[in-house]
């Protein structure tokens, strides 16, 4: 299935007062000059996928400046069968309320409207997955397996909920004695996480290899699960449950004395490394600016790949300058990893018509046959 972004309605979103636009089947080129609100314009279609930035902004900054709420509205059509979809999220500030509909319908849980669109967004940010601390990439994976899998995000919130008492009470003297009423619902939510992650991973795990050096022109790139709970070769449930129980047992002196949790999926990284010739390092540590942005552009592929899977939807892509600090054969190679048949809508933006060519001279398009829109402190000219 492929869905198309038809029409968007932004009133008060970041920099845009109020924005009406309908979009071409194929999708759209939006050129403009940095400042000019390229990437707010793509944070705001990929907020109706996630109910939140993808650039990490709280919803209150995402209000323009001295207005009361801000609305997002998108109407999305299967390519197929020409039925239409309506979604929209709105939030005010002073009341700190979200509210988001589907087809006009208020949805009880944020949880039954996320992953509607299957929109994966490319960003210059994007690097900070792979440069950044281990909590990017955790975010990364929390919102890959949140979109495509059954009960993930339940669990999720339901550990981060266990997580945040659990804490409270290893700071309070003399209340260990309540930390096994908490131990249960942890272990339980954390080993669904846990399984999760290291099911996708090695499940992806070849294919992030191949893409890498599809895009690095034969450069070796890997990905692993780095899981702070051992499970061995039992990876199932019940074997998360025990060695992650068990985990708990042999730092609970340690825990009572810093008065924090210190074992679980919280804890855990996606390990990227890199062949060199003193064998596989670090990518965060020891890559290049190229090496670490091929390696991110790699991931949000395979993220493009695992919509497809696992919900049946033709991806619409969000390409923010994702080209610009590229050489044309890393941005062709980038592109061939996109065939028809892969991805539905492009929506893309640049600084400058030559960003999205291959020779940078007026050449071959990089994306033909998009409409070249024009952007310019927060109004589009299409």
């Amino acid at each position: 299935m492929t869905l198309l972004l038809r029409e968007l309605r932004l009133r008060n979103y970041r920099n845009f007062a109020q924005l009406d636009l309908r979009f071409p089947a194929a999708g759209a080129a939006i050129i403009g000059d940095n400042g000019s609100g390229k990437t707010n314009l793509l944070e705001s279609i990929h907020y109706l996928e996630i109910f939140r930035s993808f650039r990490g902004a709280a919803d209150e900054q995402l209000v323009r400046f001295g207005a009361e709420a801000f609305h997002v509205r998108g109407v999305f059509e299967e390519k197929d069968t020409a039925r239409q979809t309506e979604i929209t999220a709105a939030y005010e500030p002073r009341t700190r309320r979200k509210r988001v509909t589907i087809d006009g319908a208020e949805v009880d849980r944020l949880g039954d409207a996320i992953g509607r669109v299957g929109a994966v967004i490319f960003s210059p940010s994007d690097v900070e997955i792979v440069a950044g601390g281990p909590g990017e990439r955790r975010r990364f994976l929390d919102i890959v397996l949140s979109l495509n899998v059954r009960g993930y995000l339940d669990a999720l919130q339901r550990y981060r909920h266990v997580l945040r008492q659990r804490n409270a009470l290893l700071r309070i003297a003399h209340a260990n004695d309540d930390l096994a009423a908490w131990d249960g619902g942890l272990v339980d939510a954390g080993s669904t996480i846990i399984v999760a992650r290291h099911e996708w991973v090695r499940a992806h795990a070849d294919r992030y290899a191949a893409v890498y050096a599809a895009i690095g022109g034969g450069a070796t790139s890997s990905m692993s699960y780095d899981a702070d709970v051992d499970v061995g070769e039992d990876v199932t449930r019940e074997g998360a449950a025990a060695a992650f129980a068990a985990r708990l047992e042999r730092v609970a002196q340690r825990e009572r004395e810093r008065g924090i949790t210190l074992a679980g999926p919280h804890r855990d990284d996606l390990a990227l490394r890199m062949q060199t010739s003193d064998g596989l390092v670090d990518l965060r540590q020891f890559g290049s600016g190229g090496q670490v942005r091929t390696a991110a552009i790699a991931l949000r592929v395979i993220e493009a790949e695992s919509v497809r899977e696992a919900r049946g939807f033709r991806p619409l892509l969000l390409l923010d300058d994702v080209f610009a600090e590229l050489d044309p054969g890393r941005s062709r190679r980038i592109l061939e990893l996109f065939g028809n048949e892969t991805h539905g809508q492009v929506i893309l933006t640049a600084p400058k018509e030559s960003d999205v060519l291959l020779d940078r001279t007026g050449g071959e398009s990089l994306v033909a046959p998009l409409e070249r829109w024009r952007i310019a402190a927060g109004e589009v000219r299409t």
